[in-house]
């Protein structure tokens, strides 16, 4: 006897349906699996096999063939499972009502019978109703990834006596209630705040400037100037993600099996933080699996890069693509997939190897030789798509032991948030969020400049030989200012403190 059953499995972030047909026939008992699936569905054989006997019900000693179609396409790991079950049960005559039809069914099976987490069960439920799928059997450990998603009926399964008591018609579950989502205040994990970093307003101000825009940073300076605590309280002055963003982060964090079950979705924007001996792969995603990557973890949120200078170089030119165009494409032999990477970038690194040049109170003890090496593993392109470099030297003992209270992480997120409302109207038809993520045309429409502006401007490319790119990183950020100040145009003054953020990278590699 035939069964045809339906499940779902992803490519990247994006679902697609999967036939799962078994066949029963006399004969020799054997089980076969065909349809391009990986190790852990061939090996699914014997986990059904058991959970089937070990949930009480019948395995039929008959030869049984499982085709997952499209045929062509590589299917990989446990989530097929159920299907695969349902269909075996089905066509042994021990589902008997044609109900199952009317669902997609996921979930993978142990050997006692019980259903077990999944990964990508968001981005499969909404890829799956965007094509016309409304109910869902899904395990019981995925349901609050499912109350998310609104227009679905997901009924969250224990095990697999459930399912066959469910289809028969001899028991009810109730589908999972719909929640509507709820922006959550920002939680910082590391437990600082700006109010608790002494000196550095330069430093303040300027990342006060890229959270509100989105733009990316790069901090130099000695070390124990507060580069890394000050990136650490990024997070306490980011806005709250909206619905949107956090599906999109979700489904990332989802498939890539690092979704918190009790939530079911992301509700901070992320803080990524891989070390510097972290492979391309780890941070461009993609192994035997095509998992996404450091850069499409961060997307939405913070990418930080501690000393910059010691990645590989393989790894730093790797992120001029997401840097410019916010997707990271991975190419394996199994077929090439697109993750989104819109992320912040906070990096920090040291001038020299010794960290002492250009300091006002170490002396730096490296050759010009020694300092041109270290500075030469930053690319120009690369240098060119960080729209601040700001210095951070070190602080005096007087700002140290100065009990003035400074200004507290809450206060500045008042002014981010409003900017980001600013560019949130401005932006709602066009698709982005801040002005970081603003194209030519949208550069043109929005960051017109007055005649002393522009005057400004052809100095700034006339003496520091800024390329394109870089001047169109320097009206996002004027643009962002002039937000924060509340300003609708663009103000000489705006022009003139983001070019400053610029000057840095001139002035050491000059």
């Amino acid at each position: 006897m035939l069964a045809k059953t339906k499940s779902y499995s992803l490519t990247g972030i994006k679902g697609y349906d999967v036939d799962v047909e078994v066949d029963i026939s006399n004969g020799l008992p054997a089980y076969e699996t065909v349809g391009l699936g990986d190790t852990a569905v061939k090996e699914s054989r014997e986990r059904i096999r058991a959970s089937i006997k070990n949930s009480g019900l019948a395995y039929p000693v008959k030869r049984i063939v499982v085709n997952l179609a499209p045929a062509d396409t590589k299917k990989e790991g446990p989530l097929f499972d159920l299907a695969i079950a349902v269909g075996i049960l089905v066509a042994s005559d021990q589902i008997t009502t044609s109900t199952y039809k009317d669902y997609v069914i996921i979930g993978e099976l142990p050997l006692d019978g019980t259903l077990r987490h999944v990964n990508g069960v968001m981005p499969i439920l909404i890829s799956a109703y965007q094509q016309g799928y409304t109910k869902f059997l899904i395990p019981k450990a995925n349901e609050n990834e499912a109350k998310y998603v609104e227009g679905i009926e997901a009924y969250p399964v224990s095990n697999l006596n459930e399912v066959v008591d469910m289809l028969n018609g001899t028991s009810t579950i109730t589908p999972v209630e719909h929640t509507e989502y709820e922006s959550r205040r920002v939680t910082n994990a590391y437990g600082v705040d700006f109010s608790e970093v002494k000196g550095q307003s330069i430093a303040k101000r300027a990342l006060e400037i890229a959270v509100a825009g989105g733009h990316n940073v790069l901090m130099i300076g000695p070390p124990g100037a507060g580069k890394t605590m000050l990136a650490k309280c990024v997070p306490s002055i980011m806005p709250q993600m909206s619905f949107e963003e956090a599906l999109t982060v979700t489904k990332i964090h989802s498939v890539a099996g690092a979704l918190d079950e009790k939530t079911g979705i992301v509700l901070n924007r992320p803080f990524r933080t891989p070390h510097h001996t972290a492979t391309t792969v780890a941070l461009t995603g993609g192994g035997a699996h095509c998992r996404p990557g450091e850069i499409s973890m961060a997307h939405n949120g913070v990418l930080f890069l501690d000393e910059l200078p010691e990645y590989s170089r393989q790894s730093l030119e790797i992120l001029r693509q997401p840097l410019e165009d916010g997707v990271i494409s991975v190419s394996r032999a199994i077929g090439t997939i697109e993750y989104p990477a819109r992320f912040m970038m906070i990096a920090s690194m040291n001038p020299c190897p010794c960290g002492n040049y250009g300091s006002k109170k170490h002396p730096c003890t490296c050759t010009t030789q020694q300092i041109h090496k270290y500075l030469s593993k930053l690319s120009g392109p690369l240098l060119d798509r960080i729209d601040l470099h700001i210095e951070v030297d070190g602080v005096s003992y007087e700002n140290l032991k100065d009990t003035t209270q400074l200004e507290t992480s809450a206060q500045i997120k008042v002014r981010v948030d409003r900017a980001r409302q600013i560019q949130a109207d401005r932006y709602k038809d066009e698709g982005i969020f801040t002005n970081a993520a603003m194209t030519n045309r949208l550069i043109d429409k929005h960051c017109r400049i007055s005649p002393a502006g522009e005057k400004l401007m052809q100095m700034a490319f006339d003496k520091l030989k800024l390329s394109a790119r870089a001047g169109s990183r320097i009206l996002k950020v004027a643009r962002t200012i002039a937000d924060i100040d509340g300003n609708e145009n663009i103000s000489e003054a705006n022009i003139a403190e983001a070019i400053q953020y610029r000057s840095l990278d001139r002035k050491y590699y000059l």
